[in-house]
């Protein structure tokens, strides 16, 4: 696979009125979430290499991956790296970092690769966006089809009633002399977040839905995928899931 690969643009269905095919690609998406903790991410991506046991000369696919945080520093650790995202902009920003083991593209993940990978990761509460639950499944079809006999993937998830729990209705972020109004709620089994802003004469609003996928949920979808769920995490130091208390549902699935 070579870095000018071109972007990938046959899709299932239209997406190009969802609320991420827009947000994700504004610069305020980036101004927002700018200050993501990049030490956590490290620390999550020793701890899963570690626990798969990956080859060094292993292959991974890093699917929804932004501005590519992780895949960078999956390139670091010595892994041949592919970034995939749906946004144009995080690829381009991404594409910045890549070199002859690490590279991006365009990609919709409902659509699997001809490569196959050894690992893929999907992380950061990266899944259950589209507004129809067939593609759900069709994404975990699709990274099935994507991996090699032996391969491993990885869903990093929110813990959906530990956030419903500690779900904070309101608040304001200051990010870049922008003030973000922020409100969340749950509704029709999907957790929203609006965000209001104005910026340079102009007012923007944006909303963020993703399903309320439980364990339950995503047990299910494997089973109908073909797909065997090896081990449940709920946290980045991979400790045990707990439903009520872990933050995370971490996924190791072949």
């Amino acid at each position: 696979m070579s870095e000018s690969k071109p972007p990938i643009t046959h899709q299932p269905s239209p997406i190009t009125d969802n609320w991420y095919a827009s947000w994700f690609d504004t610069p305020y998406y980036h101004i927002l979430y700018k200050d993501r903790d990049y030490e956590e991410a490290q620390v999550f991506m020793d701890n899963l290499t570690e626990y798969l046991n990956l080859p060094e000369e292993a292959n991974i696919l890093d699917l929804a991956c932004g501005k590519g945080r992780h895949s960078i520093y999956l390139n670091q650790l010595g892994y041949e790296v592919t970034g995939a995202d749906l946004s144009e902009n995080s690829i381009n920003e991404a594409s910045k970092s890549a070199n002859d083991k690490l590279h991006f593209e365009v990609h919709d993940m409902r659509i699997s690769f001809e490569e196959k990978f050894d690992a893929i990761f999907n992380l950061f509460t990266s899944f259950g966006y589209f507004e129809d639950d067939a593609d759900n499944l069709t994404t975990l079809k699709a990274i099935r089809d994507s991996l090699t006999e032996y391969g491993f993937a990885v869903i990093d998830f929110m813990n959906v009633d530990h956030v419903i729990e500690n779900l904070i209705p309101e608040e304001t972020k200051t990010v870049d002399g922008i003030d973000f109004h922020i409100k969340r709620y749950e509704k029709d089994n999907h957790i929203y977040k609006e965000i209001s802003f104005s910026d340079k004469g102009k007012e923007f609003h944006f909303t963020e839905k993703v399903q309320a996928l439980r364990l339950a949920d995503f047990e299910k979808m494997m089973e109908e995928a073909g797909i065997y769920l090896l081990d449940v995490f709920g946290d980045y130091k991979l400790r045990k899931f707990y439903k009520a208390q872990s933050e995370r549902l971490i996924m190791i699935f072949k």
